[in-house]
């Protein structure tokens, strides 16, 4: 470091924040969207949305298409389309509370990708 009194530490923002600000860097939009209740989340989809605390439960609750970016609780349950549980397709979820993945609706159809390495 040239002057560690002066660097700002990876603590002074947390890992969700910081996803959404390399992914805004990188020239992805993203849209925040803020849990109902700890965890749970309900929202429609447009464009790319990143989901402002770790995912137990995902509602889609209209849209037909884009993206959810989110890291799972250790809790984590899955998505949900107008209320009703589906199975995903892709990448299985590893719920270690910080590993970003990706969720794609498409024509119904919900799959996970991890994002990164």
């Amino acid at each position: 470091m040239i002057n560690e009194n002066r660097i700002v530490p990876v603590t002074a923002i947390d890992l969700i924040t910081l996803y959404g600000t390399i992914m805004n860097l990188a020239g992805t939009s993203i849209t925040a969207v803020n849990a109902t209740d700890p965890g749970e989340f309900a929202s429609a989809l447009s464009g790319n949305l990143l989901a402002s605390e770790p995912v137990k439960g995902f509602n889609i609750t209209s849209g037909t298409s884009g993206v959810i970016y989110f890291v799972p609780a250790y809790d984590y349950d899955g998505f949900a389309i107008a209320g009703t549980a589906v199975e995903t397709a892709g990448t299985e979820v590893d719920p270690d509370g910080r590993t970003l993945y990706s969720a794609t609706l498409s024509s119904g159809t919900i799959t996970i990708a991890k994002v990164g390495f």
